[in-house]
């Protein structure tokens, strides 16, 4: 009888990360919300990392991201962190 390579109990991080997220070991989302930092005016703006409409600033109305029908594509100089 061979030998299993793969640890079933302790699964790496590594393949943890490519494992679609129902078949993960404790499922978890693959979205998440971001704090936008405007380049223009600095102001923040929270939305969620699937946003599915364009994101202006909300204080001076520069767009800081566009939709792709996945993740949001940001602007080029805008910064961003993840909320947790």
């Amino acid at each position: 009888m061979p030998l299993i390579e793969v640890d079933l109990l302790n699964p790496t991080a590594a393949s943890e990360a490519k494992a679609h997220k129902m078949k993960r070991l404790v499922p978890t989302p693959n979205s998440y919300f971001l704090e936008i930092k405007c380049p223009k005016c600095g102001a923040t703006t929270t939305t969620f990392s699937h946003a599915h409409r364009q994101i202006l600033c909300q204080k001076c109305g520069q767009p800081l991201g566009q939709p792709t029908g996945g993740k949001l594509k940001l602007t080029q100089q805008c910064k961003f962190r993840i909320k947790k």
